[in-house]
Parts: C-alpha cells; structure tokens; sequence
C-alpha cells in the first residue's frame, strides 16, 4: 500500500525595505537614495498603502554599483552605463543635452 503525502509550500514574499532602512545599511543619506530614485539610478519595487516607497534585496548590488562607479564616473555617467547594463538603452529624460 503506498501512502501519499500532501506537500504544502508555501510561497514566501521577497524581504522590502523601505528607505530608513537602506539608510542604515548602506553609507547614502535618505536625500540621496531619494535622489537616485528621482533620477532612475534606483527603482521602489512598490509603494505602501501610505505612499511609501519599499525596495527589493536587488537595490543593494544596484547601490553598490553606484558607488563604485562614483569613484570615477559622473552621476549622468552611471545613469547610462546602467541603463545600457539592463538594455534599456540612454534615456534622455534627465540630464545634459535634453531638447525641450
């Protein structure tokens, strides 16, 4: 006689930090993570129901792209070379050269 077993997995959400706590574990000032959120460097995974921004566990390897990166790029710089990373291609939404 076999016996079945009923395997219950249970879907575990990804970890979300909201800015306070990338401030406490990365060396940016709240202004700045806000900054870079503004200016596409980073992106919030989603918003609270207040309105607050939350990020994933990918915006720490994205922050410290960035800052290796600032040892010797511009922030417009970074933007493009993260931008071309992902595939995206520059965007001239920000930065020098727009033509309005």
């Amino acid at each position: 006689m076999q016996t079945q077993t009923n395997e219950t997995k249970f879907q575990i959400p990804a970890k979300l930090y909201r800015i306070g706590e990338l401030v406490r574990y990365t060396p940016f000032s709240r202004q700045t993570l806000h900054n870079y959120t503004i200016m596409g460097l980073i992106r919030e995974a989603q918003w609270t129901d207040g309105g607050h921004r939350l990020y994933d566990e990918s915006v720490f390897a994205r922050l410290s792209r960035i800052l290796e990166l600032k040892k010797t790029r511009t922030l417009w710089e970074i933007r493009k070379i993260l931008e071309t990373e992902e595939g995206q291609g520059p965007s001239a939404e920000f930065g020098p050269g727009r033509d309005n």
